[in-house]
């Protein structure tokens, strides 16, 4: 089983990229697409694998870390979530907003990836939801920042200046407010 791989890239597609060893062996791996952005032929690179035996395939699966290999097999352990559906939900945003989304049921979210339908992230949410070890409480926790967040980006956006924006937000009690409910409400506190 290959579970770690040290060597130099020596090409980059659209999916995956192949890593020349030390040993003579070139290594094609699939990863998200978002790592692989940050990756240039000729690197030298460090990842952990996932090698995937099938009855006609063997493939590999790479990962900047541990954790992201750990959630990666958390994925696919999920009836209808295989690899590649695993590596587009990973590329939906960092490991603890997937996890919160996971914790909080999001389904909307959870099936913006394509292949993903409704049906599949509601097993997800299920199966998954107390493995990923976060409470709903701070799911909520990251939503209400995530809202604060964004008015504080529309604010400067409008002109605002981001201290200007950040100090009138930051009192805010945001309950089960919309977006666009919370900027509305600044705005009116601001032309006061």
């Amino acid at each position: 089983m290959i579970s770690y791989l040290r060597g130099k890239i020596i090409s980059i597609h659209a999916h995956t990229l192949v890593v020349f060893t030390q040993g003579g062996v070139g290594y094609e791996l699939s990863m998200q697409t978002d790592k692989l952005a940050h990756l240039s032929s000729g690197d030298l690179c460090s990842l952990h694998t996932y090698m995937r035996v099938g009855e006609n395939i063997l493939e590999l699966f790479g990962f900047e870390t541990r954790e992201e290999k750990s959630f990666f097999e958390l994925l696919i352990s999920v009836n209808g979530v295989g690899p590649k559906t695993a590596l587009n939900i990973m590329g939906l945003g960092s490991l603890d907003r997937i996890r919160q989304a996971i914790a909080r049921q999001d389904i909307a979210y959870l099936t913006q990836v394509s292949g993903i339908g409704k049906k599949t992230a509601e097993r997800m949410v299920v199966e998954l939801k107390s493995k990923v070890g976060k409470l709903a409480s701070d799911a909520q926790q990251e939503v209400v920042g995530d809202k604060l967040g964004d008015v504080v980006d529309a604010l400067t956006s409008m002109g605002y200046s981001k201290e200007e924006a950040r100090e009138v937000v930051q009192n805010i009690e945001v309950g089960e407010m919309k977006m666009e409910e919370i900027l509305k409400m600044v705005l009116r506190t601001m032309k006061k």
